[in-house]
């Protein structure tokens, strides 16, 4: 029997638990992966601790696993860090992934042996070393660039739409210099490969669907009349900008309308002044904070939100509550790169009136709200099984491998 070739895994987080949206397309990318071509050898910070307390988590990604002591990114310096990583040739995200260990880790293993070496996302390429012994894959999961542009662009004050300009042109000078460096680029959908294509001129570059366990994620009818809701790391400032523009310019108007509307934001570190400025306006706002499991959130909500004025790639949560059954209200930004349709799928709106609008008929017509979940649910089971993704990231790899 012919061993199976060996595709080497480099992520700069631990991966569990997937509180996000990338670590989540990430794990469920390896566990349709697991098992498949490949032997999997995963490349992560982590300690003893966390691989024991995830043990289960990793066995279903990975075949083997190696990595670096993790971080400390409570360390009071960690902001001092960040102040002096402002003045550096690379953006601050960049440069904060930085790490000695993580250098040496990769190295070896690779020198150990490996038929094809995927780093994820961009930022992780500053742990590669000079020269990949062996065919490589850049898994991106959005533009990196676009993101740091969009929260230019929308910056509230001069100083930090400077500070954003500033890591957006390093963005786009180091996002295009990785992925001419590498062999191969994933990218999560087509308009993010046509990006690389024209403006960096990378021509190796491959696109994935975005891929949902519906199993995991099962179908309830929409059923909890007045009840709005959003999901997302509310450590991500894409998130933070979308649920104050959401707040502040959106919510008042649906408010006047439905004035037994509810809010509830389920997703991690919510930032404490936010919750403290929100919850005093808007007493019918609930933040959750990380939560074990979304299920116990999100399915039979009236309307999901996705209010999103930044952001990039795929958004993963989109096509899970589409799963679970909730009918989504998104900015053009929040459903970018998903093959939807608007008034089918979703209802697609960009102002703070047209949203509100879109919200408001959700809550009332719930025949509508149903036609639209149950649309949406058989559009994800049919087209964007997590497998159907796996399958293709495979055979991408498979070809840079030269095992196609």
């Amino acid at each position: 029997m012919t061993e199976k070739p060996t595709l080497v895994f480099v992520s700069t987080r631990f991966l569990f638990p997937a509180d996000s949206g990338g670590k989540i397309r990430t794990t469920q990318i390896l566990r349709g992966l697991k098992g498949g071509a490949f032997n999997i050898r995963l490349l992560m910070p982590y300690d003893d601790a966390l691989k024991e307390r995830y043990a289960d988590d990793i066995d279903q990604v990975c075949d083997s696993l190696s990595g670096w002591p993790p971080p400390d990114t409570d360390s009071p310096l960690q902001f001092l860090k960040k102040l002096a990583w402002l003045a550096d040739e690379t953006p601050v995200p960049v440069a904060s992934d930085r790490n000695a260990d993580a250098k040496l880790c990769i190295e070896e293993s690779l020198k150990s042996g490996a038929d094809v070496v995927v780093f994820d996302f961009p930022h992780s390429a500053v742990l590669a070393p000079a020269k990949i012994p062996c065919p490589s894959v850049m898994f991106t999961h959005n533009i990196e660039a676009e993101i740091f542009k969009r929260h230019w662009e929308v910056g509230r004050t001069p100083l930090h739409r400077w500070i954003w300009r500033s890591q957006y042109q390093k963005m786009y000078r180091f996002e295009k210099r990785v992925l001419e460096s590498f062999d191969s680029t994933i990218a999560v959908s087509e308009r993010d490969c046509e990006f690389f294509r024209e403006e960096y001129g990378i021509r190796n570059c491959a696109a994935i669907p975005t891929g949902v366990d519906t199993d995991f994620f099962g179908y309830r009818a929409p059923d909890n009349d007045g009840q709005v809701a959003f999901c997302g790391s509310m450590d991500w400032m894409a998130n933070i900008d979308g649920i104050e523009f959401f707040h502040d310019e959106v919510w008042p108007l649906v408010m006047e309308a439905e004035p037994d509307a509810r809010m509830k934001v389920v997703g991690r570190t919510p930032p404490p002044a936010l919750v403290s400025r929100v919850t005093a306006r808007s007493p019918e706002w609930e933040f959750t904070g990380f939560v074990d499991d979304v299920r116990d959130h999100i399915p039979g909500v009236a309307a999901f939100v996705i209010p999103l004025r930044v952001g990039g790639g795929t958004r993963i949560k989109a096509f899970e509550a589409m799963a679970m059954g909730a009918p989504v209200v998104s900015t053009s930004i929040g459903i970018e790169g998903l093959p939807v349709e608007h008034g089918t799928h979703y209802l697609n709106a960009d102002t703070p009136e047209d949203l509100a609008l879109a919200i408001v008929s959700l809550l009332r017509d719930r025949a509508k709200r149903t036609s639209i979940a149950e649309s949406a649910r058989r559009l994800v089971e049919e087209q964007f099984g997590f497998r159907v993704a796996a399958t293709a990231f495979e055979e991408i790899c498979l070809s840079a491998a030269g095992r196609a």
